[in-house]
C-alpha cells in the first residue's frame, strides 16, 4: 500500500494530497524531486514504481521479498540503502525488528518498509519543517531516515543494559534461593544482543562512504550530516559491544558459581558417604554369622560396638564440618 506520496520544489511540498501519477509526473520538472512511501507492497503494486523511476531488477527485488541485511548497493548512479529498524519490548524482553529500504535517484526517493518498526511519519514533518535541509533533494531523504532509524537503537541498547543490570543482581546475589536459575535469562539476553549486532554492524561501513563522499550523487554540504549521523551509529556500536562483553562476564560468573555449587554438592555427598561407611562396614562384619567372633557372648559387647560405631561418626562429621565440606 502507498503509504504517503509527496513532491518537493525547491525543498518545500506542495500542499495537498497528490496521487501516485501525478507524483511520477511532477518528478522530470527541474528542482522537483518526489518521496513515495510503500508498505509491504506485492510485485504488482511495485510495478508502476519500478517502471516510472527504472529501478534496478535485484535491487526491486531485494524490496519485494525483504530477508535482507543492511547493505548499500550502487545502480548505475542510483543506491539502494536496507536499513533495520529496531524496537525493544520490555515485557517479553524481545526484539522487533523491521525492514527498510530506500531507493535514490536524481528526481525520487522511495522507501519500502516491512514489518511493524520503522514508521517514517515523524521523518516526513521534520523534513516537510526544514526546506533548507529538503533542498540537497533525494539525499536529503536518505540522510533523514537514516539519522531517525539509527536514533532509534539507543532506547534499545538502554532497554537491554536495563535488563543486564537486573541479571548481573541476580547472578551476583548471595542469598538467592537455589531454585531461581537466571540461564534461561541470560541466553534469551545474549541472543537479543546477537540480533541487534547483526543486523546493525553492516550500516558501518555504508556510513562512512557516504561521510567520506564515496558515493556518487551526494551534496558536499550532507557529507558532515552523514559524518554526524555516522557517529551516532559508532555510539551505538560501542555500547552494544559493551553489552556484549558484560553479558559473556556475567555468564562466565555464573557457569563459575554453578561450577562450585556442584563442587559444594559433591564434597557433601561424599563426607556422607563417609560418615555412612563406618556403620555399614561395623554392620556387614558382625553380620557375616561366624559362631567365633569376638564379643559376641559379651554382655556389653553390642553397646560398646554402636558406641564405638557413633563415635567415629560424630568425629568424621566434625571433621567435614571444620573443612566446609558440611
Amino acid at each position: 500500500m502507498i503509504v504517503d506520496c509527496a513532491v518537493y520544489d525547491d525543498g518545500r511540498r506542495r500542499p495537498g494530497e497528490i496521487g501516485i501519477d501525478d507524483a511520477i509526473a511532477a518528478a522530470r520538472e527541474p528542482g522537483t524531486f518526489v518521496w513515495i512511501g510503500l508498505h509491504e507492497p506485492g510485485a504488482e503494486e511495485f510495478e508502476l514504481v519500478r517502471a516510472a523511476f527504472d529501478l534496478h531488477p535485484l535491487a526491486v527485488e531485494d524490496a519485494v521479498h525483504a530477508h535482507q541485511r543492511p547493505k548499500l548497493e550502487v545502480y548505475d548512479g542510483d543506491l539502494f540503502v536496507v536499513l533495520k529498524p529496531i524496537r525493544y519490548d520490555d515485557a517479553s524482553e524481545a526484539l522487533e525488528i523491521g525492514e527498510l529500504q530506500v531507493f535514490v535517484g536524481d528526481c525520487y526517493a522511495v522507501t519500502v518498509r516491512h514489518g511493524a518498526p520503522g514508521s517514517l511519519g515523524a521523518v516526513r514533518s521534520r523534513l516537510d519543517a526544514d526546506p533548507d535541509h529538503g533542498r540537497h533533494g533525494p539525499m536529503s531523504v536518505l540522510h533523514a531516515v537514516l539519522d531517525h532509524v539509527i536514533d532509534g537503537y539507543a532506547p534499545v541498547i538502554e532497554g537491554l543494559d536495563h535488563d543486564l543490570v537486573e541479571l548481573e543482581a541476580t547472578v551476583f546475589d548471595s542469598n538467592r534461593p537455589r531454585g531461581v536459575d537466571p540461564t534461561a535469562r541470560m541466553y534469551h539476553l545474549k541472543r537479543s544482543v546477537l540480533d541487534f549486532v547483526r543486523n546493525t554492524e553492516g550500516l558501518v561501513e555504508p556510513l562512512g562512504q557516504l561521510a567520506d563522499g564515496d558515493v556518487p550523487g551526494v551534496p558536499h554540504d550532507l557529507h558532515s550530516y552523514f559524518r554526524d549521523v555516522e557517529d551516532h551509529l559508532t555510539r551505538v556500536m560501542t555500547g552494544i559491544h559493551q553489552l556484549r562483553e558484560l553479558l559473556n562476564d556475567a555468564f562466565d560468573a555464573h557457569l563459575a558459581q554453578v561450577t562450585m555449587r556442584q563442587n559444594d554438592d559433591m564434597r557433601a555427598i561424599s563426607a556422607w558417604a563417609g560418615i555412612a561407611l563406618v556403620p555399614t562396614v561395623v554392620g556387614a562384619i558382625y553380620g557375616m554369622n561366624f559362631r567365633h567372633m569376638p564379643e559376641l557372648d559379651w554382655r556389653f559387647g553390642y553397646p560398646l560396638v554402636a558406641l564405638v560405631t557413633a563415635a567415629i561418626c560424630v568425629a568424621l562429621w566434625a571433621r567435614f564440618k571444620r573443612i566446609g565440606w558440611l
